[in-house]
This record gives C-alpha cells, structure tokens and sequence, in this order.
C-alpha cells in the first residue's frame, strides 16, 4: 500500500490527520486536471468548468450522504465554518455554545465573529455541555472527530439535542469524511464542513461545505463575484463563480473516493490505531484520555514534555508524528500504515523516555 503513495519512504509517517497524503494515481489525476486547464484556459474555466464540478460535487454527495446542491466546494474546513458563521448573522448579546474540545483555528473564527456582533462564545466541557444553554444560546458548534484528542464525539445525539432546543448547529467534520461513517442528510445538521484532502486522501485543498436548504439564502461566498448576477445567484453560483482559481483539487475527489473504496479497510485501520494507543499508555505508564469506543484511526495518549518528546523523534529517528498539546501526542493509522511502523514508534519512544529518565537522575 505504500508504493501507491508519495510519502518518503525514510519517514516513519503517523501524522495523515494534519494533513493527509494523497496516494499516487490520485494526484496523477490532479495533474491531468491542471495540464487540461493550462492547455486550453478559457474554454477549460468558462465552458467546461461549471459542468465538471457538478459531476464532482454529484459524486461528493453520493459519498457523503448529501444532495449535490446542498454541497459546495472550499478550500478546507475552517473555509467552511467561517462561510457558516458568517452566514448565521449573529445580534449582539447572542451566544455560541461548543465544547472545549474545539480546534483552535475554528475557534479564533468564532472568537473572530462573535466579537464583531457584540456576542459570546461559550466552551464547555463535553459532558455537561447543554448545562450551559441559556436563552442567548443561539447557535451550537461541535467537532464530529475533535483535532487534538482525535475522539469521535456523539455528533448524533449532539446535533439532535441541539434542534430539539432550536439552535443553529453547525458541525466541524475536518476529520470525519473517510473517517467515520458519514450520512450528512440523516445527521440534520444544519452547517456541516467537511475535508476532503484528509481521511479521502484528495489534493491538499479539496473540502466542502454542506449546507441545509432553508438557510442557502444566507450563504455568501468568500468575494463577491459574476455568481451574484440575476438578482444575487443560487447557493452554488454564489459559492462557485469565485474568479480565476485552479479546481483541479476539487475536481480530483471523485478519483480519490474511487482509491479509498477500492483500498481502505476501515477494520483494519481502527484496531491497528486502538491496538496502538493501548501500547503506548502502557508505555508511557499513562491512563487513556478517553474510552476506546471514541477512538477509530487517531489516538492521542499522554507523555510528559510531548513537544520536546516529538521533536526528537523527528531529529533521531524520522518519525512524523504530532504534539497536539504539552502533554499530548497524536498516532494517525491511515490505510498506508502498518504494525511495523507502530513498533517504530514504541521502540523509539522507549529510548527517548529512558534517556530523558537516566538526565534527570544524573
């Protein structure tokens, strides 16, 4: 599996979360894609354009349990909670409630919105969440797998409660397409970003955003551009027509649905990752974060001073692998990794923890 990808072979690579990988004939299709546009740019961008990302978006949707034109492609995730949290028009006093389990940058774009309406943004501990609604509480935000922590939070029940007390849910699923099951239109939310260039394994800035028919009209693009003519555009056209850019990653992701269907093995992936996390605690002598039932392919497990732990696993060893926080590391199990490159890890983490052990006693 890992001769269909492009990683360095000399890299011990358990950080596809961050980034993803794209594997080979997928980012051959990329490139066919960006040859087709220089070949011929206007009738590439003006004539054929609009029809392939339909098709694209068509494909997008039959994966991920959505509409095509409920859909609209972004650059990543964070594009597509910023478009949201723009969209919602918050009024002063109003508040956002997410848990604190949130990814930073989604949370600076919260932080970002709410102080521009004179409103609030409201963190609170996962299990006593709904504690914290009040009648301000306007709009809830959640992570459908967190960043950090990696943990499939109960997104169903969460987005589900949230309706029940009439709140605008909007759901961050950076990590979930590929990842976790994923039935967009059953989940009823409202917002729904997703990534593409992740989990699926697209070309780096390939995401989407799903968007609930009866707030469309609210939804700008990122400029104002031709997709507002006729009387301000459709969802599509206003989110679309953004000028002269390359979509030759969005128009890659049916490819990159086709490779994960033929080659990832879900099973595989989640007790390969959960197998691993329940190593390095004992490793590590750390209790689990979490219950493995909200572990499926990223596992994060605390180690004392991680960032200095990371940084010499990449110096001495080449071994890719996040600090997620000051006492958090971050293994990813994508379809490309295999035990032996756990037993890497283990052994590596071995040694840097003894040596780090024999400095402090000497």
């Amino acid at each position: 599996m890992k001769e269909l990808f492009l990683l360095d072979p000399d890299v011990v690579f358990l950080n596809h979360g961050s980034f993803g990988a794209c594997p080979r004939p997928v980012f051959e299709t990329y490139q066919r894609w960006q040859r087709d546009l220089e070949r011929e740019p206007v009738d590439f961008i003006a004539r054929r354009l609009p029809g392939l990302l339909e098709e694209a978006r068509i494909a997008l949707g039959d994966f991920v349990g959505a509409d095509a034109d409920d859909l609209t492609f972004v650059q990543n995730a964070g594009t597509g909670v910023n478009i949201a949290a723009r969209a919602i028009g918050l009024d002063a006093g109003d508040e956002v409630l997410a848990t604190d389990l949130e990814y930073g940058a989604c949370n600076f774009a919260w932080e970002h919105v709410c102080a521009r309406a004179d409103a609030r943004y409201v963190r609170a501990p996962l299990d006593e969440l709904f504690d914290h609604v009040t009648e301000r509480t306007r709009v809830l935000f959640v992570s459908h797998i967190t960043s950090e922590t990696g943990l499939l939070l109960p997104v169903e029940r969460l987005v589900a409660r949230g309706r029940e007390l009439g709140l605008v849910t909007v759901v961050d699923g950076a990590h979930a397409p590929a990842h976790a099951p994923l039935d967009v239109r059953a989940l009823g939310a409202d917002f729904y970003a997703g990534n593409c260039h992740k989990w699926l394994c697209a070309p780096k800035g390939a995401g989407f955003l799903y968007v609930n028919p009866d707030l469309q009209e609210r939804v700008d693009g990122a400029i104002v551009s031709w997709g507002y003519a006729d009387g301000g555009g459709t969802f599509i056209s206003r989110t679309e027509e953004q000028g002269t850019r390359d979509s030759a990653a969005y128009l890659s992701v049916p490819a990159a649905i086709d490779f994960v269907r033929e080659h990832d093995d879900p099973a595989r992936c989640i007790e390969l990752a959960r197998e691993a996390r329940r190593e390095l605690c004992a490793l590590t002598a750390q209790e689990p974060i979490a219950p493995e039932s909200m572990v499926l392919r990223m596992a994060s497990f605390r180690v004392p001073d991680a960032e200095e732990v990371q940084r010499q696993l990449w110096a001495q060893h080449r071994i890719e692998i996040p600090a997620m926080r000051p006492d958090l590391l971050r293994i990813s199990v994508a379809m490309y990794t295999e035990r032996e490159d756990v037993d890497r890890l283990l052994s590596a983490l071995a040694r840097q923890l003894d040596a780090e052990h024999a400095e402090q006693h000497q």
